[in-house]
This record gives C-alpha cells, sequence and structure tokens, in this order.
C-alpha cells in the first residue's frame, strides 16, 4: 500500500483526505489478504509529516487556478471540502479568498462577455431582464454572491472595471 501512495502522491498534488479516499478504494477494488488491513489514514498521517502531502499549500494552489478561471468563494470552499482540506487550512485561507473574489468575478464576466465587457445595446433599447436574470445564475452558479454579480452586470460596457470599486 505504501507503494500506491507514494506512485498517487509522486503524480498528483493531493490532501491527506483525498489520499485516503484513494487509498480506501484501492483496498475495495484489489482486496486485502494481509492478516490486518493497513491504516489509510496512518499512512497519510505519515506523508504529511515528511511533506509529501500539504493541504495548505494544495488548497492555495486550488483556490488560485479556481480564481483565475472566475470561480467564486463559494465554489473555491466547495472544492475544499470535496478534497478533503482540513477546517485549519481553511479558516486560514478563506480571508485570501474573501479578498480576490471581486478579481474572479470580473474575470468570469470577462470570459463570459458579461457587464463591462458586454456588447453595446442599441440606443433606446432597454436592457433585456431576462439575459440580466440568466447573468446572475450562471454568476451564482460559478460560486459569486448575489451583490458582487449584480454590481458586476450593472457596469456598462466598455467600461474598465477596478475590482477596488466593488468592494
Amino acid at each position: 500500500m505504501r507503494e500506491t501512495a507514494l506512485r498517487y502522491v509522486e503524480r498528483f498534488a493531493t490532501t491527506r483526505g483525498r489520499l485516503v479516499q484513494y487509498l480506501d478504494r484501492k483496498l475495495r477494488e484489489r482486496g486485502w489478504a494481509g492478516d490486518e488491513p493497513p491504516d489509510p489514514r496512518a499512512l497519510a498521517e505519515r506523508f504529511a509529516e515528511l511533506g509529501y502531502v500539504d493541504d495548505r499549500v494544495f488548497a492555495e494552489a486550488r483556490a488560485s487556478a479556481m480564481a483565475r478561471r472566475g470561480l467564486g468563494a463559494r465554489r473555491v470552499r466547495d472544492a475544499w471540502a470535496r478534497d478533503g482540506v482540513g477546517a485549519d487550512d481553511t479558516d486560514a485561507l478563506a480571508p485570501t479568498v474573501d479578498a480576490r473574489a471581486a478579481e474572479a468575478a470580473l474575470a468570469y464576466a470577462r470570459r463570459k462577455r458579461f457587464g463591462p465587457w458586454a456588447p453595446p445595446a442599441p440606443d433606446g433599447v432597454p436592457a433585456d431582464r431576462d439575459v440580466l436574470a440568466r447573468q446572475l445564475a450562471s454568476m451564482g452558479r460559478a460560486g459569486h454572491s448575489y451583490s458582487l454579480a449584480r454590481r458586476v452586470l450593472e457596469m456598462p460596457p466598455g467600461t474598465e472595471p477596478d475590482p477596488a470599486d466593488l468592494v
């Protein structure tokens, strides 16, 4: 089992929780022929002590990558929970994620051509409420708060947004 775990951590950045899930799955798939079943949690903790697995570094990298893609704080926290990042690491990194919320929202709006990147409406034509509702829903699914999404979407097309204005 140690060899399987080593191969996994050398190929993938991971957390202790994900490593335990992987090892549990491998034990179920392959079975165990020994007298006493191994303890995947103890092995994951040992790997963390040796520095092979670092939950905080993994969580920081995941949060940065998700922010670059324009995903919001709620989606980042959900991903951390799925990956098994502990509460202490989550609490320590949450302020950083919250501080980047405006930048992530603008990155998402740029990618989707919402708000300031939307094509300008013809003169005299009011904004379509259905389009705005779909865009708000899209930003909500991306993990952005309603108030932040609303502020981004209300920016007129062609303006140069500043993340500091959204905080």
